[in-house]
């Protein structure tokens, strides 16, 4: 049977609220502190976490869920945030809601059930109802990728507006007239920020605006793979594409060597996130990074800083959630150079 409190009392002669008091981080007398800690040792004692959750009302542990946990962008961030959050003994519960908008809901109300401590999810609903029942009960939420108006949820994102800008001006700098573009559908915020940096770097550089060249779609490798042998095998085709995001650009990349195309002779390429794939495929890709690490860290710390109310600092530009104002970090992505565009 394993030990308990009332064992530790009866080893050392200590009362219970002293012995209560050392496990629960309060000082204690050095003497006292030696005595505990040696009836520990020999009675092999371990904290009983969910009980101590219970009575204080937390659980030291955080929700987070996401569209796909294949997906290579999501699984780098949930790997980093557990990382981050295990240093200040947090757990996490990582449920998948496989971009269904109805499990999604549930799955927000079977985290809410093991008492979470807080939710970080990248969303895939386009409005928060979802995320009601949680914010009705005060539990913080942080959100990735994605974002919602209106709101005062706290956010991480990257400028994929920007980045998507400076991607398509980079293959307008090399010459190209004919950019297409495969994305993901007007309800995902990414994808609209992503198609909007594309029609502004045409716009800006007086490039013809050709709809056939906008492929919207699932962020899926399967849309990735149809949308590029559509636009490849088309009477009227693009010298260029712009892959915006990992799946996308790796379903584009086989069906560029099914159909036998190669690049960057035949058709010039800017891939989307993940930085293997550039150092794989041959020639290199030039890419879109998004700094993954970066953004699960200020996600973990903002969730942190929430939890603790610490009145701290989260990034260098001085924004406090001590404030209670919703925190929105935008971050700057890098593009990798590589071998895939040339000039025409």
């Amino acid at each position: 049977m394993a030990a308990t409190i009332r064992d530790i009392t009866k080893m050392t002669g200590l009362s219970l609220a002293t012995v209560s008091k050392y496990l629960n981080g309060g000082n204690v007398l050095p003497q006292n502190r030696t005595l505990i800690e040696e009836a520990i040792e020999t009675l092999q004692y371990e904290v009983n976490e969910v009980a101590r959750g219970l009575a204080k009302n937390r659980t030291k542990t955080i929700g987070v869920l996401i569209p796909n946990l294949d997906n290579i962008f999501a699984g780098t961030i949930i790997a980093h945030i557990e990382d981050i959050l295990r240093q200040h003994d947090y757990g996490t519960i990582v449920c998948d809601c496989r971009s269904d908008i109805a499990l999604e809901e549930q799955e927000i109300k079977f985290l809410l059930s093991k008492r979470v401590d807080g939710i970080i999810t990248i969303p895939t609903s386009g409005n928060p109802a979802y995320l009601s029942s949680a914010i009705s009960r005060n539990i913080p939420i942080v959100l990735i990728d994605r974002t919602f108006e209106n709101t005062n949820l706290d956010s991480v994102l990257v400028d994929n507006s920007e980045a998507s800008f400076r991607a398509v001006s980079t293959l307008i700098d090399h010459g190209h007239k004919s950019i297409g573009i495969i994305c993901g559908n007007d309800n995902e915020y990414t994808a609209r920020e992503r198609l909007m940096g594309y029609y502004k770097a045409l716009e800006m550089n007086n490039r013809k605006i050709e709809l056939d060249f906008v492929k919207r779609g699932t962020l899926t490798v399967e849309h990735g793979y149809e949308a590029t042998k559509s636009l490849l095998t088309s009477g009227n085709k693009p010298t260029a594409l712009y892959l915006s995001n990992y799946e996308i650009t790796l379903g584009a990349i086989i069906a560029i060597n099914e159909l036998g195309i190669n690049f960057p002779e035949d058709i010039s390429i800017i891939g989307f996130d993940n930085l293997m794939l550039s150092k794989v495929v041959k020639p290199k890709l030039w890419m879109v990074v998004q700094p993954m690490e970066e953004i699960a860290s200020s996600a973990a710390h903002i969730m942190l800083d929430r939890l603790s109310k610490q009145k701290e600092t989260i990034t260098p530009d001085t924004i406090n959630p001590a404030k209670h104002e919703a925190v929105r970090l935008n971050l700057s992505t890098s593009l990798l150079t590589g071998e895939s565009i040339k000039k025409v």
